[in-house]
């Protein structure tokens, strides 16, 4: 291979560089500032500092909704709704009532059935259309207060593609919106009207037509310090630097009229996956207030990140005034916002996926288990406990317990014997699929045998422990274990299914005893649960996963299942040649985990 000198843009010193040009169409697209000028030489911006909160907006309920693959139930956009309301969210987009029946009527269900506290307003979405605006306030009337959100498109791109308009006939457009919207105030006399104005696909906006438009759009709604105006500017498409968006923020921040009465609104999308420092920059520069979705949800890439932005601002000692530990953690947020959506969140997601308080290197573990050993020394030097001093372990940017997480996954055996990690030897000699939560759980079995015999544990130690944690052990089972566990599972019928419901007998040895339980329910798992709460067992599944352990018809099958026992979370593993029963035996490896001793 050839190697090619090339000179740094920035030093301008030749440097030895062995990359090669890569043949890809590059030279169909055309650079952001040949494209729109955001020029400002005197930018304030890079000296300030982030010292509060912003105002949140969180659209989850719309514009995360309408990216998803099944759009949101009633019953799953009011679980959600909830959540934002308990995390402390007070600007809330709850839908396009004017552009489905079901958006429609789960606004009106907010309001019928009084289920938006006196602090928080909805927020409602509705392009500049006379039609639409109008079935936009039939929604809202009678709500207490309401923010009726109004746009159009703007940008070069859609004004040449879509609307094949000249500036003014876009600017007309957004006018005659906002001259309805006020002359439509007075059918909701019983409702405090506040408006929000989005040039959208703002980014791809000239920055002069942009201010235009918004000014004008001032001008009709005619904010006051009672009642302002927030002009929200997304990138709709996110098309340049971060930097060059706090730019143009700033820009406007300038030029917009009524600036002590306009609410500045940033709506950052993850098109070139940087959102977030967008968001922040944006923030710096003069914004006053951000839309976005939990974890990220929304069209393409997404939408800004609410939960990363809110715990960037936590990590740097400012009080992000949404609460993460509503509902036990950041680990309930996260399975109720993957119950919403149906999609997961990523095991390395910021703060929240399932591997980001875990180190597998082993200086990385070193220098976890030091850090805390020092944070312990300083605590005791102080007279204090641990969460009542600053917070300082390397590669732990926060302490998990102030997410509601434990320390249990942060350092993990990750090799054995040279044969990869635990879950990789489950996967491979026993052909056993642990869902992620669960290898994080079993890992910590694992940690702690380690902690107390001081030992390298070998592939039949890691087979020995989990046979003992999760699977039920008969007399003169492997290695001398020995049978625990409250319940034993024995034998199952299936008494009806009808109606969709199913009913289950099953026999079981509740200790000791022998009994014959009966539950109805959606579903044998959901049927069980019901029969053993007869015997004063409450329990909640949370996780479900099953896999085949080898191919063909005789093939034995795995259940995992994630489950509230009481207070506890935790897994529990069951196998058998049936499925169902697998599921079952799950469900009773966890239960019998959760009244385990210590």
């Amino acid at each position: 291979m050839q190697n090619s000198e090339h000179v740094h843009a920035t030093t301008g010193i030749a440097a030895h560089n062995p990359q090669r040009p890569s043949g890809m169409p590059y030279h169909r697209y055309v650079p952001f500032h040949e494209q729109i000028s955001v020029d400002l030489p005197d930018r304030t911006w890079p000296d300030r500092r982030i010292d509060k909160a912003p105002r949140w907006c969180a659209v989850d309920l719309r514009d995360g909704n309408q990216a998803l693959i099944e759009p949101m139930d009633a019953e799953r956009k009011l679980r959600m709704f909830e959540l934002l309301v308990a995390m402390g969210y007070k600007e809330i987009e709850v839908g396009f009532p004017s552009a489905s029946q079901t958006d429609f009527d789960f606004v009106r269900m907010l309001i019928d059935s009084g289920r938006i506290p006196d602090d928080v307003v909805i927020q409602v979405l509705t392009q500049c259309r006379d039609h639409l605006i109008e079935r936009t306030y039939d929604a809202i009337r009678g709500s207490k207060q309401a923010i009726v959100h109004i746009y159009n498109s703007t940008s070069v791109l859609q004004r040449e593609v879509v609307f094949r308009s000249d500036m003014d006939g876009i600017v007309d457009i957004a006018l005659q919106g906002a001259k309805l919207c006020r002359k439509l105030e007075e059918t909701v006399p019983g409702t405090t009207v506040y408006y929000e104005y989005s040039p959208e696909s703002y980014t791809g906006t000239e920055l002069e037509f942009a201010v235009r438009i918004c000014n004008e759009v001032l001008d009709v709604l005619e904010p006051t310090a009672e009642r302002p105006v927030i002009i929200n500017l997304p990138a709709t498409v996110e098309m340049a630097t971060p930097n060059v968006y706090a730019d143009s923020i700033e820009w406007m921040s300038r030029h917009l009229r009524y600036r002590e009465n306009v609410v500045l609104s940033l709506h950052p999308h993850n098109d070139r996956g940087t959102a977030v420092a967008a968001a922040e920059l944006g923030y710096q520069a003069g914004g006053d207030r951000i839309e976005g979705c939990l974890f990220g949800n929304g069209e393409r890439t997404g939408n800004v990140d609410l939960v990363t932005l809110g715990m960037n601002l936590f990590g740097q000692g400012v009080d992000p005034q949404i609460d993460f530990t509503v509902g036990g953690g950041i680990d309930s947020i996260r399975r109720t916002v993957e119950y919403c959506n149906q999609l997961p969140v990523h095991e390395r997601h910021p703060y929240a996926g399932d591997l980001v308080f875990t180190a597998f290197s082993g200086s990385h573990q070193d220098a976890i288990k030091k850090g805390f050993e020092h944070m312990a020394g300083r605590a005791a030097t102080e007279g204090k406990e641990i969460d009542e001093i600053t917070w300082g372990v390397p590669y732990l940017p926060i302490d998990p317990k102030d997410l509601g997480r434990s320390y249990e996954a942060v350092i993990r055996v990750n090799s054995q014997s040279g044969k990869g990690g635990v879950a990789y030897l489950l996967k491979t000699e026993h052909s056993l699929d642990l869902p992620r939560r669960l290898q994080i759980e079993f890992s910590g079995v694992v940690q702690r045998y380690t902690d107390a015999e001081g030992s390298e544990v070998t592939g039949a130690d890691i087979w020995r422990m989990f046979t003992d944690e999760y699977l039920p052990v008969e007399d003169g089972g492997p290695d001398g274990l020995r049978p625990w566990g409250r319940l034993k599972l024995r034998e199952i019928r299936t008494r009806a299914v009808e109606d969709g419901a199913t009913t289950l007998e099953v026999d079981v040895v509740d200790q000791g005893v022998e009994q014959t339980l009966t539950g109805t329910g959606n579903g044998p798992l959901d049927a069980f649960v019901s029969a053993i709460a007869g015997v004063g067992v409450e329990v909640r599944v949370l996780d479900y996963a099953e896999h085949a352990m080898s191919a063909g018809g005789d093939a034995t099958a795995a259940a995992y299942v994630e489950c509230a026992v009481g207070d506890d979370v935790l897994w529990g593993v069951g196998v058998d040649p049936s499925i169902m029963t697998s599921s079952l035996k799950a469900i009773v490896s966890a239960v019998n985990r959760a009244e385990r001793p210590a």
